[in-house]
C-alpha cells in the first residue's frame, strides 16, 4: 500500500513539473523563467530518486 501511494505521489509531481515547464514556455519573463526552473528542479529530483538505488 505504501509503495502504491509513493508511485501516485511521484506521478503527480511529474505531471505538475511538466505543467510548470509548458506554461512557463508560453511567455517570456522572470516569473515564467522561475516556473520553468522549479519544474526542471522537480524533474531532476525525480530522476535522482529513481537512479539512487543503482548507485
Amino acid at each position: 500500500m505504501k509503495a502504491n501511494a509513493l508511485v501516485i505521489i511521484k506521478i503527480v509531481v511529474f505531471i505538475s513539473c511538466l505543467t510548470l515547464i509548458v506554461i512557463g514556455q508560453k511567455t517570456a519573463g522572470k516569473l515564467e523563467l522561475g516556473m520553468m526552473l522549479i519544474g526542471l528542479t522537480g524533474l531532476l529530483a525525480l530522476l535522482y530518486d529513481y537512479n539512487r538505488k543503482y548507485i
